[in-house]
């Protein structure tokens, strides 16, 4: 859909390119996860005394099966989003606060990474997709004139967005696989 000479359509690699950006990403954290947060608990429950230890009792407590769930549930979520940007060439509002967390969360895992020294389930794709597929996707909403601004405000949303997001799916899976 051109709007004049000097915009360019958003194709569906900018709008079904997220799902399938967060899906590769996705793929690295389901490879390593489980085995990363058996390995790691004991040094993160030392190195960050102050988390709550029913967090770390939580997070301990995640098998692969139950977050392969929250990840197919995620995978809904990200679906309506991307399809959302497809139907309205990329000006979903939805699309684009999805696109901003999926960005973020890229940051977040780097961030994380930086945080303990060494690699974290995320940070190995975060770097080589999910912060260049967002930016690129950003800058073809651009030229083709529907990017919408991104206040602090609506970052702070989609961050809170995808969070809430995250622990529906946990909860969704726990209660699918724990009976």
């Amino acid at each position: 859909m051109m709007n004049s000479s000097s915009e360019e359509e958003v194709t569906a690699a900018v709008t079904l390119g997220l799902l399938a950006a967060w899906a590769l990403h996705d793929l690295e954290e389901l490879a390593t996860v489980p085995g990363w947060w058996r390995r790691n608990l004991p040094a993160l429950r030392e190195r960050c005394p102050t988390v709550p230890q029913a967090v770390w009792r939580r997070a301990g407590s995640v098998d692969g099966r139950e977050f392969a769930v929250a990840v197919g549930a995620m995978a809904g979520v990200v679906a309506a989003a991307s399809v959302a940007g497809r139907l309205t060439g990329g000006r979903s509002a939805v699309y684009q606060g999805a696109l901003n967390a999926f960005g973020l969360h890229g940051l977040v895992h780097l961030a994380q990474a930086a945080l303990v020294r060494g690699y974290t389930p995320g940070s190995a794709t975060s770097p080589l997709i999910v912060v260049p597929f967002t930016l690129w996707a950003r800058h073809r909403l651009r030229r083709a004139g529907v990017l919408r601004a991104t206040r602090p405000r609506d970052l702070a949303v989609g961050l809170g967005f995808a969070g809430a997001a995250t622990v529906a799916a946990h909860a969704a899976a726990r209660r699918l696989t724990k009976g």
